[in-house]
């Protein structure tokens, strides 16, 4: 049977590791926009979702079976994997982008590296510098910015809490990428990769009850900011791209790289989202939205590489397969609140893409 084992990771492979991470970003970042004209065709957040993640799961089935053994190696990070980094980040982030535009869920969801410093002070037990704090308050009142909380929080609140549901998930995906290649019984990033889909689709089959759903609507077209194109070529690309791809690529790039410095480069996710949903969805964002988003980055980009200072693995390439857990980080990935009646996003239930 093959071994599931991870390579120890070498200071040549920081390059590859960056170039990973940064195509992961980038594929994560086409997966609201690709999701929404099916949302507003009919489709549930959840049964798009479900969607995304078997289709994935059915692509992946041969490198499951090749890494079969990690099923016995690491049970448990598997299922964590599937049940937060899978399940969990795509369902609330969908359901999110239901209620909120794209740009704005994806940079809720990056509160995941103020997030991640609080799970390693108060969790962990371990300190963190000024620098780390001040990059979460920065995060922080970015946030507050792009949800213009001075006007009561009118925007959708339900909206913003599944947006803040995907950013507690995020965590999850990169500690547990991590703790994958470490310890005695390490796990091939791409079976980590493989069975969290898996693992995460049967998941989402026994919630959502996809054969409710009208799959039809896959036979026919959808609007994209006033255009009309085929049903399937969002849903393709949804699949193989914006989740086998960015998976993949993403959870390996964490072997070459420490979570801090993965979730830096996993930051721009939420930048291509935004400019994808404005160019291709019509979603523009008003000027303290844009204040507030830009803070956003920049509060986790100074979090993250405040962090990274204070542990040494993560200033460069990771530590060997067999040292302890020191895990720290987040991103996949990668909101406003009084937009614009005419910028936000329509009930999918009641209104067409404008």
């Amino acid at each position: 049977m093959h071994r599931s084992t991870a390579s120890p990771t070498l200071p040549s492979g920081r390059t590859l590791g960056l170039s990973l991470a940064l195509v992961s970003a980038l594929s994560f970042g086409g997966s609201g926009t690709a999701a929404k004209p099916l949302i507003e065709a009919g489709l549930s957040p959840l049964h798009v979702v479900w969607l995304r993640v078997a289709g994935a799961a059915v692509a992946l089935l041969p490198v499951a079976y090749r890494h079969r053994d990690a099923v016995l190696r690491r049970p448990g990070l598997l299922l964590g994997f599937g049940l937060l980094a899978v399940a969990g980040v795509q369902a609330c982030y969908f359901a999110a982008i239901s209620r909120i535009p794209v740009g704005v869920a994806l940079l809720i969801e990056y509160l995941g590296p103020p997030l991640l410093i609080g799970y390693v002070k108060f969790v962990q037990r371990k300190p963190i510098s000024r620098g780390a704090a001040i990059g979460a308050g920065v995060a922080v009142t970015g946030l507050a910015c792009v949800v213009e909380v001075w006007n009561g929080l009118s925007f959708d609140a339900l909206g913003v809490l599944f947006a803040l549901g995907a950013a507690f998930c995020q965590v999850g995906y990169f500690l547990l990428a991590d703790a994958g290649r470490r310890g005695d019984r390490p796990v091939d990033p791409l079976a980590v990769s493989a069975y969290g889909l898996l693992i995460g689709a049967v998941l989402l089959t026994a919630f959502t009850r996809p054969w409710q759903a009208d799959w039809s609507l896959l036979g026919g077209d959808v609007v994209m900011n006033g255009h009309s194109l085929p049903a399937y070529v969002p849903a393709l690309w949804m699949v193989l791209i914006a989740t086998v791809l960015a998976y993949l690529t993403g959870v390996i790039s964490v072997g070459y790289l420490s979570p801090p410095v993965a979730g830096v480069v996993a930051n721009l996710e939420a930048v291509v989202a935004t400019v994808l949903a404005w160019v291709l969805l019509g979603e523009h964002l008003g000027l303290p939205q844009i204040a507030g988003g830009l803070l956003v980055l920049a509060g986790a980009f100074a979090a993250q590489a405040s962090k990274s200072a204070d542990v040494p693995e993560a200033a460069g390439v990771a530590a060997p397969v067999a040292a302890p857990v020191t895990a720290a980080e987040p991103a996949p990935g990668p909101a406003p609140a009084s937009a614009p009646a005419q910028d936000q996003a329509p009930n999918p239930a009641s209104a067409p893409v404008p």
